[in-house]
Order: structure tokens, then C-alpha cells, then sequence
């Protein structure tokens, strides 16, 4: 079976939408995804503050790679966010995905997004379906 970092490793190298977004993942464990990017001029909506959909997509990053720390392939059945505080240019989020539930067909993860000043931007939560395939690269 791969281990945690071969998983995520294949993940990120077949995922351009997660290299634009600049994700370096500086934690990796079985069910635990910690990562970071850093908040580009492109990233900004017209009101000049990252797009929501950045720090979503940043926490749906980190849902991906935890969930599929196992070695069994997961994918994400439901999703919500809620943004509790407006992220600007240069700022560095950091997304810290945790397992909450694990069972045999689904799991629960909670993803805290906070800022480099430890500030909570957003909250994220996500079910993943487990398709009991092991990744195979």
C-alpha cells in the first residue's frame, strides 16, 4: 500500500488547479492534511479581497489529500463553507484538515482555514465517499 506522502505526491502532480493555487502541503498524516498558499493579485474579487472560492478550494484541497491518506480512494459527496473574516493580498492561509468520523463507506472532515496571524478566515466541512479502490500508480 502507498503511503501518505507517494498518495498526495500523485495527487498534486495530476492536479493543476491545486499547483495554480500554489498549495505546499507542510503536514501529512493518515486522516490529517496541513497546507498553505499564499494570496496572489489574481486571486482578488472586485471588492480587492481573495475570492471566496480560493479559500474553499484551498479547504477542498485539504479534504482530498486527508481523506485519501488511508491508501483507499475517497471522493467528496457534500461540502459547505462558512467565511468568517476577509482574506487580502499577500495573506498566507493555512488549512488544517482533520478526520472527524471514519466509518466504512463515508467519512467527515473539518477543515480550519485561519490566516498567518492565526485568525480563522473560514470553517469547512466535508463527506467524502470511501470507494474501497486502493490507489494503484
Amino acid at each position: 500500500m502507498k503511503t501518505p506522502h507517494e498518495i498526495v505526491s500523485h495527487m498534486l502532480n495530476q492536479d493543476t488547479f491545486s499547483n495554480w493555487l500554489g498549495i505546499e502541503v507542510l503536514e501529512l498524516r493518515a486522516g490529517y492534511c496541513k497546507e498553505q498558499i499564499t494570496i496572489r493579485n489574481e486571486m482578488l474579487n472586485g471588492f480587492h479581497i481573495a475570492h471566496g472560492g480560493i479559500a474553499y478550494s484551498l479547504a477542498d484541497s485539504a479534504l482530498a489529500f486527508a481523506s485519501n491518506t488511508y491508501g483507499i480512494q475517497c471522493v467528496s459527496i457534500e461540502t459547505s463553507i462558512s467565511h468568517v473574516l476577509k482574506v487580502e493580498l499577500n495573506d498566507v492561509l493555512i488549512a488544517e484538515g482533520m478526520e472527524v468520523y471514519r466509518g466504512k463507506k463515508t467519512a467527515i472532515y473539518e477543515v480550519r482555514v485561519q490566516n498567518q496571524n492565526n485568525d480563522l478566515v473560514a470553517l469547512f466541512k466535508g463527506t467524502v465517499f470511501i470507494t474501497q479502490k486502493e490507489w494503484e500508480f
